[in-house]
């Protein structure tokens, strides 16, 4: 997920359940490959042109938290994504990131072989009077790697609404749905997930913003594995282009269902400390 979603940077959207299941086992790391590709697209990030309509980004984070749940075992992460958008108010772009989670699942074995996210988004952001501003879209999850036979994917897709109130010239509230239309993450039946989340940004001094979040992951035929999640955070820009965020984002999820098999709880508190840079 890139700016458009993830939960390690200002307005994150697309921010799901640790996306653990009972069912996985555990596969050798691609670790060189993920970065490799990682590499790619953070260098094609930062080598596109330019001109009105085409933006990047590359970051690298403490944790890759989404939805407040760690995708990398509690380790660093690389990320990069491109977006293009049109004056009439269509987008387009990519985000990836390397992950763990689930080659975690399990400490030996040989099934399951994945260490990459790659997401696609296609949308719609326009504006109703001086103050409201909204955004539609549809976002795939993807991730590439080899799987055991009857194994259910990973790869998800999710349809999302929001809306953004300017309240001030400092403060924005902001508030999305997710509607999962496939299997969320690997979780059995669970096409009608969804997920509800609200941001509030307050620009407090000129560079300086305070991000606060909260999140409710609802999941279809698999309730136990609910939970909310929240964040407190600040974020300092630059004119130059990078920004510093720093936050401490806390769940209510079940320990036992979301500790993986190296015995760490992807869903507990956590501080993360994220450096961006934007192109």
């Amino acid at each position: 997920m890139s700016s458009h979603t993830s939960d390690n940077t200002t307005d994150a959207v697309a921010t799901t359940a640790s996306r653990v299941t009972t069912t996985l086992a555990h596969a050798p790391r691609q670790g060189q490959t993920a970065r490799r590709a990682m590499l790619a697209l953070a260098l094609a990030c930062a080598a596109s042109p330019a001109f009105a309509g085409t933006s990047g980004s590359v970051a690298l984070t403490t944790d890759y938290l989404f939805r407040g749940v760690s995708q990398t075992n509690q380790k660093p992460a690389l990320q990069a994504g491109i977006e293009y958008a049109h004056d009439g108010g269509f987008y387009a772009g990519a985000w990836g990131s390397n992950v763990s989670w689930l080659s975690d699942t399990v400490v030996v074995g040989d099934d399951i072989s994945n260490s990459l996210e790659l997401d696609g988004y296609l949308g719609y952001r326009g504006k109703a009077g001086e103050i409201f501003s909204y955004d539609v879209g549809v976002l795939t999850y993807y991730y590439p790697g080899s799987y055991p036979s009857g194994f259910n994917s990973p790869n998800t897709t999710e349809i999302y609404v929001g809306g953004t109130l300017a309240a001030s010239e400092t403060v924005s509230l902001g508030l999305k749905y997710s509607h999962a239309v496939t299997d969320l993450f690997g979780y059995a039946d669970s096409d009608g997930s969804g997920y509800l989340d609200a941001n509030l940004n307050w620009t407090f001094q000129p560079g300086w913003t305070l991000n606060l979040h909260g999140g409710k992951q609802w999941i279809e035929n698999n309730e136990a594995f609910e939970y909310t999640d929240w964040k407190l955070g600040v974020t300092k820009s630059f004119d130059n282009g990078f920004s510093v965020a720093a936050a401490y984002s806390d769940t209510d999820a079940e320990k036992a269902l979301y500790t993986n098999a190296h015995n760490n709880f992807l869903a507990d508190s956590a501080f993360t400390l994220t450096v961006s840079k934007a192109f």
